[in-house]
């Protein structure tokens, strides 16, 4: 059974999510990747397959289909 390795409940949702990742220096948002996610805390946890088509998927030459602009913003406290 799988148990949530940040708050250890075993009660997740499958859920298509979205995430972001940092690939030399440029964002990339991968938009509905199957996912569960834990009840308590919301930790996302990807299978190991899909893992491998994101993976997969980060280091093609494919096109994206859309492109976005995001504001970005220093935190100072």
């Amino acid at each position: 059974m799988l148990s949530c390795h940040i708050c250890g409940s075993e009660n997740f949702t499958q859920e298509l999510v979205n995430e972001t990742f940092e690939i030399n220096g440029k964002l990339i948002l991968v938009e509905g990747i199957p996912a569960k996610v834990c009840s308590r805390c919301g930790e996302i946890t990807f299978s190991s397959e899909t893992a491998e088509n994101i993976r997969s998927l980060l280091n093609s030459n494919k096109k994206s289909h859309k492109k976005i602009e995001i504001d970005v913003f220093a935190f100072s406290k």
